[in-house]
């Protein structure tokens, strides 16, 4: 309905973030992911996206998810860039790079002796939609599938978290021959938590923040 997509003459502008604001998102939503992977890592868990297939390819290969996560997104830069633009690619790159130098940096600031799986499903999963979300409000992704997921909403519509859950599944369901069923099941639970947050809160109209 026509209706549905018109603006109220009395709604206050949208202000647009300012530079400050949009940096100080970007390493908080940096860190705050850091954490979740590190909580993942630590629990053998595994979550969606590229930062998922950084942690599978560091179960079945040993090499350190900080290396592989770097190297797994270089291709997404491109479609970064044709499709989002120059800003939105920087943001992007600096984001990736942060959680890349987060997640060596936080294995030494955090030492967890214990670590409940099922409390690491529900809680790493927390912290890294709260992340996620934290970026893509100041329009800044975490490469790979978070690039392709903010490209459909903002073309087409489509729900970003719905639409990383569809491709988060598909990853968890190659991890059959890398990971325990139990560890897969808790996996599916952290992603669920994931994609939930972010279809939850990053809607059109819930949140008028712009960069």
């Amino acid at each position: 309905m026509m209706a549905e997509h018109s603006i109220d003459a009395t709604e206050t502008p949208t202000e647009r973030h300012r530079l400050y604001e949009d940096a100080l998102a970007i390493l908080t939503g940096t860190l705050i992911m850091s954490l979740g992977i590190i909580i993942y890592s630590k629990a053998m868990l595994l979550t969606g996206s590229t930062s998922g297939l950084a942690l599978l390819l560091q179960y079945a290969t040993g090499a350190e998810f900080w290396l592989v996560f770097s190297l797994v997104n270089l291709p997404f830069y491109v479609l970064a860039v044709k499709r989002l633009g120059w800003m939105f690619a920087l943001r992007t790159f600096i984001a990736v790079s942060l959680v890349s130098l987060f997640s060596r940096l936080t294995a030494g600031w955090v030492e967890i002796a214990r670590l409940d799986p099922i409390y690491a499903a529900v809680v790493g999963g927390g912290l890294m939609g709260m992340g996620l979300l934290i970026l893509f409000r100041h329009r800044t992704g975490l490469g790979g599938i978070n690039i392709v997921a903010i490209y459909l909403q903002e073309r087409f519509g489509i729900r970003a978290g719905y639409f990383q859950l569809a491709v988060d599944l598909t990853i968890l369901a190659a991890a059959f021959f890398v990971l325990p069923p139990s560890n897969l099941v808790l996996s599916v639970i952290g992603a669920a938590v994931v994609n939930m947050t972010l279809a939850i809160n990053h809607k059109p109209g819930r949140y008028a923040g712009v960069t």
